[in-house]
């Protein structure tokens, strides 16, 4: 196994903190475990040769280490409570308020797709037959290309959609071959999948800002500061009376935001 001197530790650890918002300070040893191989296959004998690589923003090369070192682990509904919450506070107060009809939703960290479409699903359900008068554009991003090629595909294993109700899995699920499952276009067509990283300015992606973002389970990797800047920069780009999911692992500073605490991992711009 290659090991990491402390230089290059100290390098890589400041480069991934600074660009991308992802904290290694105590991952020596997984940084080692899971990243010798991939230096071995390359032919590199140090850690320098691979960090002169990233340090090139090469993108490919970024996105391997991002996906060796943090976890993509989701599945269909994930979290209920938020999709209740979603189905009995959001949509409700949407269908009353919103003259435009249009909602417009951010999943961040939307990994290999399971969330967004899950969130287009539970739209779907609500509104039923009035789903036509709706436009919901929900913009699902990752800072990994690996996990968003798969979302586009929006093909699943049976394992991953085994919290969905039954209903769902037969009005919006069509089962193919190998045992899998393939989003319908009416679903799949509400999201759009972009890379985006979240140390860089926050997208306006529409005219307006956005009603709802997810951001779950994607902070866990950051330092408090890094978590702190972010909630404020998700703060600028949400609705006023618009909603944060966060994970339920993950806390945000009620002194260091302006978000208004409503339930566990639910919070509101008032």
């Amino acid at each position: 196994m290659i090991q990491i001197t402390d230089r290059e530790f100290t390098e890589l650890v400041e480069f991934m903190q600074k660009n991308y918002g992802i904290n290694l300070i105590n991952k020596r040893q997984l940084i080692e475990g899971r990243m010798s191989n991939i230096l071995d296959k390359k032919g590199m004998k140090t850690f320098s040769e691979y960090i002169a690589l990233i340090k090139k923003n090469n993108m490919e090369e970024i996105t391997t280490l991002i996906n060796k070192l943090t976890t993509n682990h989701t599945f269909f509904y994930r979290e209920d409570n938020h999709y209740k919450f979603l189905k009995d506070v959001i949509l409700p107060e949407q269908e009353k308020n919103n003259k435009t009809k249009i909602m417009n939703i951010w999943s961040a960290g939307c990994s290999s797709g399971e969330e967004p479409y899950t969130t287009a699903m539970s739209i779907d359900d609500y509104f039923g037959l009035k789903k036509s008068q709706w436009s919901a554009k929900i913009l699902a991003t990752d800072i990994s290309q690996n996990v968003l090629s798969k979302a586009a595909e929006a093909t699943y294993q049976e394992d991953s959609i085994k919290n969905l109700p039954p209903t769902w899995k037969t009005k919006y699920l069509k089962k193919i071959d190998g045992g899998k499952y393939q989003i319908v276009p009416q679903i799949k067509n509400e999201v759009q999948f972009k890379i985006f990283n979240l140390m860089q300015p926050m997208p306006i992606a529409y005219k307006n800002k956005f009603h709802l973002i997810f951001c779950r389970n994607v902070m866990i990797y950051f330092n408090q500061k890094t978590k702190n800047d972010l909630i404020n920069r998700l703060y600028e780009v949400i609705q006023p009376g618009g909603y944060l999911f966060i994970g339920h692992s993950e806390t945000v500073q009620r002194d260091q935001s302006n978000f208004k605490y409503i339930c566990p991992a639910i919070y509101q711009k008032v």
